[in-house]
């Protein structure tokens, strides 16, 4: 299980560890929240020679973990629990040190809330978009979007697809029958340069719409067509995608109006999320 949180409106991706029951957090992720810099990235790399050569073992225990991406492929990324992470951030000299411990905390404990109540989750995954500034409307949307989402994921677990790499080229290919553009392109279209960007959180009401009919279409149809493998898979995720492609061009035919559109939410969240800090200061 992974998953996005917010610090003071900065993403930090987290994994949770089943066997271990606790969080692994991505180290550069924490690094921006509390450093700001340009390159987190290249922060990381110098602390972290600094350190090993200090003989610090925070660093030698942490370790590697695929995580999501924001183009929907898994990566490699130095992760490290909380306990590490309240040693690492000694390191960093920052005035968010103290309230980012504080946080971390409280993560932990919101965690074994979560695996009392998985209801809890999704809720506070409401309130994260929330904070970001989309609507209400636009959430529950993106919600029943991820619900479906991870049905169809199951589903090509049970199927035989190896994660990962098949998983991102099954979703290029219902993405392109869908709205005849891979996940790559469409995040080109829309001028989403960062590699954070999620291109789902800056699609609109329809967009998300025809998302969620390609993948609970090519569900569907794996499951009726009992496809097994990865080229079978491949076929049902055509088709599937193909139902909402054909949807997609019907509706544009009527209406005369695009679904594909170059409009996403950086601009909306940014304002609203500053608005919200604003009248928290207030």
């Amino acid at each position: 299980m992974s998953n996005l949180i917010l610090f003071e409106s900065k993403q930090v991706r987290r994994v949770w560890n089943e066997q271990e029951q606790k969080w692994y957090f991505n180290i550069i992720d924490v690094i921006s929240v509390l450093t700001e810099s340009i390159d987190s990235g290249a922060y990381w790399r110098k602390l972290k020679e600094r350190l090993k050569k200090e003989g610090n073992e925070t660093v030698t225990n942490c370790h590697s973990l695929k995580m999501e991406a924001a183009d929907g492929k898994m990566r490699m990324a130095d992760v490290a629990d909380a306990e590490q992470l309240f040693r690492l951030i000694q390191s960093i000299p920052s005035p968010k040190a103290e309230p980012f411990k504080r946080w971390l905390a409280k993560v932990g404990y919101e965690r074994l809330e979560e695996i009392e109540n998985p209801e809890l989750a999704a809720k506070r995954m409401r309130e994260i978009y929330k904070q970001k500034g989309y609507s209400d409307e636009w959430i529950e949307k993106r919600m029943r979007g991820i619900n479906i989402r991870d049905e169809l994921t199951e589903e090509w677990k049970k199927r035989g697809v190896k994660e990962q790499k098949e998983y991102a080229i099954l979703t290029a290919e219902i993405s392109k029958a869908t709205f005849g553009m891979t996940p790559a392109e469409y995040k080109a279209f829309k001028e989403l340069d960062k590699p954070k960007d999620n291109l789902r959180d800056h699609m609109t009401d329809l967009e998300l719409i025809f998302t969620m009919l390609g993948e609970a279409s090519t569900t569907e149809i794996a499951r009726k067509k009992d496809a097994q493998g990865f080229a079978d898979n491949k076929k049902a995720a055509i088709k599937g995608g193909s139902v909402a492609g054909n949807a997609r061009r019907d509706l544009e035919e009527k209406s005369g109006t695009k679904i594909s559109t170059k409009e996403n939410y950086k601009k909306l969240t940014e304002i609203k999320t500053k608005k919200i800090r604003l009248d928290k200061e207030s």
